[in-house]
């Protein structure tokens, strides 16, 4: 809705020839648009719900766990509305330098929202994300719990959880969806609508997110490798796009997956190069449909020793150390 509507502002100092029209004709209007964190625990399906309230793919999604690792904003924008979402990282208990920042993005988002949506599923252990609980329990931001995956739950257990919920984080409203089956995902939409302020639209409405071309590109080098490996292999890998030159009918694109041991290069690459041919043809696949056209992908394999621990490197790859 529209807060504020102004048409045909004018405003002009002094006069004759000395006038200076500061506004001339000016027309705007202040509307509902502020942020929505969405928190929970890693596979609870945050990225999938996004992407569904957001109506695009926009963060990667595998069965492993700790598949996001950014905080990633989809934007959507209405008559008289725009919600910005922020997918976060899942919930954990940091074992190195890279997980301490990507938990960094997680209680960023909190102290950022408007309103935040905190993603459970149907198994969830909710000691594991004690903190964070509390955390948003003190904040006063209004709480959507989101228990997604009921299609894999009885009505029973549901009506258990919901009384659960209820006791872990009061006042907050509490939505069962499956984000998977895009079931009763319009009436959380609803909701969110409902408990968001009054506030201005930050984006322009054409807007989708706030990440490049290149973010995207990455990460969908990145969903391949945690895809078709297994073990350490995806949790040491980071993508950095070298090059990424776009011409009317083709996008050429050159990648490193940069590797923490030597060992893991060989494992990555495979037998005459074949797992990482596989990898770059499926990305290369993904691209061209996100993109509409054309790709020539290039990957390289480096070795940057320990990099999950080494704040340079981290910072060089996008995670915040402060």
């Amino acid at each position: 809705m529209e807060i504020l509507k102004v048409e045909h502002l004018k405003k002009t100092y002094g006069e004759g020839e000395n006038a200076v029209h500061a506004l001339d004709d000016v027309s705007f209007s202040v509307e509902k648009g502020e942020f929505v964190a969405i928190i929970g625990q890693s596979g609870s399906g945050k990225s999938t719900l996004m992407n569904a309230l957001v109506g695009e793919k926009l963060s990667i999604i595998t069965s492993k766990a700790q598949t996001t690792r950014h905080r990633i904003m989809g934007i959507v924008s209405g008559e008289d509305f725009q919600i910005v979402y922020s997918d976060t990282p899942g919930i954990l208990k940091p074992s190195y330098k890279l997980q301490e920042s990507m938990m960094k993005f997680v209680t960023g988002a909190v102290t950022d929202a408007d309103v935040i949506l905190y993603v459970t599923d149907t198994v969830e252990r909710s000691d594991r994300s004690a903190e964070i609980i509390e955390r948003i329990s003190r904040s006063g931001i209004p709480t959507i719990v989101v228990i997604n995956k009921i299609d894999l739950s009885t009505p029973e257990a549901l009506d258990a959880l919901v009384e659960r919920w209820q006791a872990e984080i009061p006042g907050a409203r509490i939505v069962p969806v499956s984000a998977k089956e895009n079931f009763n995902v319009e009436r959380l939409f609803r909701t969110i609508l409902e408990l968001l302020p009054e506030g201005p639209a930050f984006y322009p409405k054409d807007t989708l997110t706030d990440k490049t071309l290149r973010f995207f590109a990455s990460e969908i080098i990145r969903e391949k490798i945690l895809k078709f490996y297994d073990k350490e292999i995806p949790y040491c890998c980071e993508i950095e796009i070298e090059s990424y030159k776009e011409e009317p009918t083709i996008d050429r694109i050159a990648a490193t997956i940069y590797v923490a041991r030597d060992s893991q290069k060989g494992i990555l690459i495979g037998h005459k190069g074949e797992k990482l041919k596989r990898v770059g043809q499926t990305a290369r696949e993904d691209m061209e449909q996100f993109l509409g056209k054309k790709v020539f992908l290039q990957l390289f394999v480096k070795v940057s020793d320990d990099w999950r621990n080494d704040e340079r490197q981290l910072r060089r790859f996008g995670y915040e150390q402060e």
